[in-house]
């Protein structure tokens, strides 16, 4: 339980930090890596201290803090084998610590690993959009260099969402406009959002802001699916599900939006109607 304690502990605030609404993949891969390595540190010392705390806590129950042996199975020796001694059993604590501790934080750590895998494929690739201080440690070549690569894994056919030369260019213009404080991938797009300037670097970190971290955000939505399809709404049509799902999903964004105007634009007639009716036709129009 100790062992198990201080795990789900690590993992549990490194789990609320990636499902937060706001999280960047830079920051993610920070926090596993972190993660990582407190396991490589765990592994080597956090069975002994797990040991001092639980005979501590077994003190305390007036429990006897001693690892039950199992009694060595002793095999039968035919006339064909060698006659040499078995190897000795390994003590009860010890056995302990290989088949069961050592066990789970390998495993645990496997995983990780293989989380950490996705992210670095795209820390190869963003790396050099991450913060303003990664871009001004680059220089010419090395960030001509990453354009160019991020231009080659966006290519489509004969096709691509970002041109690595315009980049290039437009992020060496960039770091003499930006304010020379610290910024985050976010921070630099709604700055060149402000201004509407610089329009390859801002697709480019609008397609590095929308690449999942986790998979927490299509939970949540699924999760709300199952409160907007109840039982009493059974004959609901999927096109009114997905509004309704939309509407649910996105509520920040439409508490900003002014229905009123929305729906006297519904209501309204196409601009080329409105310049083609006559006034009085367009009266009755908008009385049906």
């Amino acid at each position: 339980m100790v062992i198990w304690y201080e795990m789900l502990f690590a993992f549990n605030r490194v789990s609320k930090v990636l499902q937060s609404n706001n999280m960047q993949i830079n920051v993610a891969i920070a926090e596993v890596k972190g993660l990582i390595a407190w396991l490589d540190k765990f592994r080597e010392t956090g069975f002994i201290d797990a040991i001092i705390t639980a005979k501590e806590i077994a003190v305390a129950l007036d429990v006897d803090p001693v690892f039950q042996e199992k009694r060595p199975i002793q095999r039968k020796i035919f006339f064909d084998e060698s006659g040499s001694e078995p190897s000795p059993s390994s003590s009860g604590q010890e056995s302990f610590k290989v088949h069961y501790f050592l066990y789970i934080v390998d495993q645990a750590k496997g995983s990780l690993n293989r989380r950490f895998e996705q992210y670095q494929h795209y820390d190869d690739i963003f790396r050099f959009l991450f913060t303003l201080e990664t871009l001004n440690s680059l220089n010419d070549n090395d960030m001509k260099i990453a354009c160019i690569h991020l231009e080659t894994v966006l290519r489509h056919g004969e096709s691509s969402d970002v041109d690595g030369e315009y980049l290039f260019r437009e992020l060496k213009l960039l770091w003499e406009i930006l304010p020379k404080q610290r910024m985050t991938t976010i921070d630099i797009l709604n700055f060149l959002q402000e201004r509407n300037t610089c329009p390859v670097v801002r697709l480019a970190y609008r397609i590095l802001l929308i690449v999942h971290v986790t998979v927490a955000s299509a939970e949540r939505s699924f999760s709300k699916l199952k409160l907007l399809k109840s039982y009493l709404r059974s004959t609901m049509s999927q096109e009114r599900l997905n509004g309704f799902a939309l509407i649910s999903i996105e509520n920040e964004y439409l508490e900003k939006i002014n229905c009123d105007k929305l729906i006297d634009q519904f209501a309204g007639p196409p601009k080329s109607l409105r310049r083609l009716c006559h006034p009085v036709l367009l009266s009755i129009i908008l009385g049906l």
